[in-house]
């Protein structure tokens, strides 16, 4: 049992109603020396206020990239690490299965691999790009980690200017929401686009993330630079048996106040049963003389409905995905969400999946040529105006891409009509050839 060093700030986070991660610290400690010594260096940063681990260069053989090296700067008047068991504490980014799908005897021979090969036995399930966070090796002991990994079929994610490890959410394996094959396409643009992950060569990092439906579970819209997101072009489906349960549990003020007063386009009303349905509304029947009515043309796949009257609301059945560009956290120019690229495409045949990947090929080169160092995509289509990022990646406007129409009446309209026009012509011969 090794002797901890004292941590009076420490053990005040342990005195609260919840859980505290030093307590895990503490037991983890017990065993091993690396842990002891970080919680010292932890106890001197609460104290000082200030942060000791620098990087450096840190890899393994054959790979740029997918190793956080972190050296402490706390020493001693020689010179000597104050913790010295602790002097290096570099993680190991890993990239998951998609969908995170583990068996609980493949958890087990993670954890085995990562103490045999003197880590810390820290392990973080799961970072903000999805990988598994292997946290605290020595220097010496990084390629062993690697290569125990290495032989359970796992290999590392990405880290610095690189395109990181892809997030998908556990999606068709488990969710009636899921409008495409997640894991498919997190396998297919990951796998195809590998080296910019292992070997560092873009202006800056660059992610993907997937998610099944517009619930978003994986927060693409928000944290990725490539967001592929399921969507639905049809009308939402009903199931009045399943209805019929829900609503013998909850009071019709109960869905007043969930569902119809909580849709943000008001598309969602109460009216007399026994109405015809129009061909772009899905009804069901909520009482003996109402029913309740969605206007699908107004519908904008907030999922609310669908999250409080699960299976008796499920998305349509003319599935796709929907592509966002340029999501991200606080940077240059402060946090941004995805701005759509591709209002929707079908996403289910071999063909669908390699235009995903085209697309995503397209997109990173079009990056890695034109961003700055140090810049996100967004920050990039923000500098050079979407329509010019549009005409680099070969995609034409669409107006689906609009958020809401000009309000400044003050527009010249010459050759509007015109441009109208081909479009509507453009779409009629990609339907025929469809067709055809």
């Amino acid at each position: 049992m090794n002797k901890l060093p004292d941590t009076p700030m420490l053990d005040q986070l342990e005195s609260g109603p919840w859980p505290s991660f030093v307590t895990g610290l503490k037991r983890l400690a017990g065993d091993n020396k690396m842990v002891a010594d970080m919680l010292g260096q932890l106890e001197t940063s609460y104290e000082t206020r200030t942060g000791y681990w620098k990087g450096g260069t840190v890899g393994v053989i054959g790979y740029g990239g997918g190793i956080i090296p972190r050296f402490t700067e706390l020493k001693d008047k020689d010179g000597k690490p104050r913790f010295p068991d602790a002097a290096e504490f570099h993680t190991l980014r890993v990239q998951p299965p998609a969908g995170m799908h583990y068996t609980s005897d493949l958890l087990r021979k993670l954890c085995d691999a990562w103490l045999d090969a003197g880590g810390s036995g820290l392990i973080a399930f799961h970072g903000q790009s999805g990988d598994i966070m292997f946290q605290g090796v020595s220097s010496d002991n990084v390629q062993k980690a690697f290569d125990n990994l290495n032989a359970l079929g796992f290999d590392l994610g990405g880290a610095g200017p690189a395109l990181r490890t892809s997030m998908s959410c556990v999606g068709a394996a488990r969710c009636e929401m899921s409008c495409y094959d997640e894991a498919r396409a997190l396998r297919t643009v990951i796998n195809r686009n590998i080296d910019d992950m292992h070997r560092p060569s873009l202006p800056y990092k660059f992610k993907f993330k997937f998610s099944g439906c517009p619930n978003d579970c994986v927060n693409s819209i928000q944290r990725s630079d490539m967001a592929t997101i399921g969507t639905w072009r049809d009308n939402i489906r009903t199931d009045q048996a399943i209805a019929d349960e829900w609503m013998a549990d909850h009071s019709m003020t109960d869905l007043v106040n969930m569902v119809v007063n909580n849709c943000p386009t008001k598309a969602i009303t109460l009216r007399d049963a026994g109405r015809p349905a129009a061909p772009h509304e899905s009804v069901l029947r909520v009482a003996a003389d109402t029913e309740m009515a969605i206007d699908n043309h107004n519908c904008v796949r907030c999922m609310h409905c669908l999250n409080v009257m699960p299976g008796a609301l499920l998305p349509g059945r003319d599935k796709g995905v929907t592509v966002l560009i340029g999501g991200k956290s606080v940077l240059k120019i402060g946090a941004t969400m995805g701005t759509v690229i591709i209002p929707f495409m079908k996403l289910e045949s071999d063909d669908d999946f390699e235009r995903l990947n085209d697309l995503a090929r397209n997109v990173l080169d079009f990056f890695a040529e034109n961003a700055l160092e140090h810049e996100r995509t967004g920050e990039m289509v923000e500098r050079i105006g979407l329509v010019n990022f549009l005409e680099g990646i070969g995609l034409e406007v669409d107006p689906n891409m609009i958020l809401h129409p000009r309000t400044n009446p003050y527009v010249r309209m010459d050759g509007w009509d015109e441009e109208a026009a081909k479009w509507f012509e453009r779409k009629a011969a990609e339907k025929m050839a469809k067709a055809a």
